[in-house]
């Protein structure tokens, strides 16, 4: 790729180096009187050598995010410090790519211009050490969050209360935009429907993303409900017009995230903009985005609001144009650029999914069966009480006729009042013998 003498197309080659993500045992938790906790988690990335293509030395060159997205920060400014600037750029001999091993554009690496721009253009960059896409990420937190315990109330279990002590963002233009919604991401409330939605605050996002219902499933015998990001996630205001506080934005599929990032102009999207407008597959080959590939999900078991199986799949873009006086530029066209795209899954499995089996789904059914088992025996039982009450009142009835035939003859002469006595006499003694077989007085 050959940026000054013109680009209209670019090819994306994509380079799988894996690492995995280790949630550290969560800090500083501190809870509170109003039924919430405070608590600081830190992440740590260690490289998956088995899992990737090489190892963390191999040298890549990528285009130079330094050199390009200071550019377009720097468009508005006038002419002559944009010919300054490119001056600077020459002198620390950075170029539109950028040729480092793996680790280093991940991790940071010292470079002779960070230090110059930090120096007289303080807060212009990030960070204040060494520059790498991922260097404020590692062996760092996500902020301090505050959320719910659901001891007063169970459908505000794990609900964000605050972050880093804000209830509300500052970063965008609406209201709605700002709200610090759902979760922390780690659990939702029990007893969810298809029409409940899986709201949770991201701080990479700088934003709440908002997931829906797509399908039932089964993992390993649990019933699961899937939610997926919908179309509308990171649509633009004109598509959607609750996003219009994310602005300004540029196609459907984009989110604009410079707004916290130090105003540098880097966009968040779905892998290979999946769901995103198809006019950015024009620039950019070698793009075939797929919902199974590139699609983020999270499976949910219903009944307690616990994930059984996630993956978070978010892709890295560099806005990239020419721009006057910037000679490293050259004449590029407007392009948003892939620069990388990580993905973040996990699952329950092992000793922790057999208990979950165990207590969520093999008890509730034994219980069940159980329960249609004491009410047949219970019916079983009255009914056999019933049938063997008739029995002995229909043996007592016969006892009696037979007494009273066998009692009287022809040649005497009863009362009419002195023959009911008997026979109420007989029928209650039979009566009490009944009473009395059946353990009762």
């Amino acid at each position: 790729m050959d940026v000054t003498h013109g680009v209209s197309h670019l090819t994306n080659q994509t380079f799988k180096y894996r690492y995995r993500r280790k949630r550290i045992q969560k800090q500083n938790i501190t809870f509170h009187p109003n039924h919430t906790v405070s608590y600081l988690e830190y992440r740590s990335y260690f490289f998956e050598p088995s899992m990737s293509v090489g190892n963390e030395s191999d040298v890549v060159t990528i285009p130079n995010m330094l050199v390009l997205g200071a550019a377009v920060m720097m468009e508005d400014l006038p002419f002559a410090v944009r010919l300054m600037i490119s001056t600077t750029f020459k002198t620390f001999n950075e170029g539109p790519f950028l040729t480092k091993s793996v680790g280093k554009l991940m991790w940071g690496y010292d470079s002779k211009l960070v230090d110059f721009l930090n120096k007289w253009l303080p807060g212009m960059l990030p960070s204040t050490g060494k520059f790498g896409l991922f260097a404020e990420f590692n062996n760092s937190n996500t902020g301090l969050f505050t959320i719910h315990t659901g001891k007063d109330d169970i459908r505000l279990i794990h609900k964000v209360d605050s972050w880093n002590g804000l209830t509300k963002l500052t970063n965008w233009k609406t209201p709605q935009c700002n709200m610090i919604n759902g979760t922390a991401g780690q659990m939702w409330p029990p007893f969810m429907t298809k029409e409940s939605t899986l709201p949770f605050y991201s701080p990479d996002a700088c934003r709440s993303l908002e997931m829906v219902y797509q399908r039932e499933g089964i993992m390993e015998g649990i019933p699961l409900y899937r939610y997926v990001a919908p179309k509308t996630l990171f649509a633009n205001g004109s598509d959607y017009a609750p996003n219009e506080g994310f602005c300004p934005c540029r196609q459907s599929g984009l989110l604009n995230v410079s707004s916290c990032r130090s105003n540098s102009p880097v966009f968040i999207s779905h892998p290979h903009f999946y769901n995103a407008d198809p006019v950015l597959l024009d620039y950019v080959q070698g793009l075939q985005p797929t919902e199974d590939q590139h699609g983020l999900f999270i499976d949910i078991h219903p009944e307690t609001g616990v994930p059984l199986n996630v993956s978070i799949r978010l892709q890295l873009n560099l806005y990239m144009k020419k721009v006057s006086g910037i000679t490293e530029t050259g004449k590029i066209s407007e392009v948003m650029m892939p620069m990388m795209w990580f993905e973040e899954n996990g699952y329950i499995d092992g000793e922790i999914l057999t208990t979950f089996h165990t207590n969520m789904v093999l008890l509730p059914m034994v219980m069940v069966y159980m329960q249609y088992c004491f009410i047949v025996l219970g019916l079983a039982t009255i009914l056999g009480v019933v049938l063997l009450y008739y029995r002995k009142k229909i043996r007592c009835e016969r006892t009696v006729i037979q007494d009273t035939n066998g009692s009287a003859s022809p040649s005497e002469q009863t009362p009419l009042l002195q023959h009911w006595v008997d026979t109420d006499s007989s029928l209650s003694q039979c009566c009490r013998a009944l009473c009395f077989e059946n353990g009762t007085l």
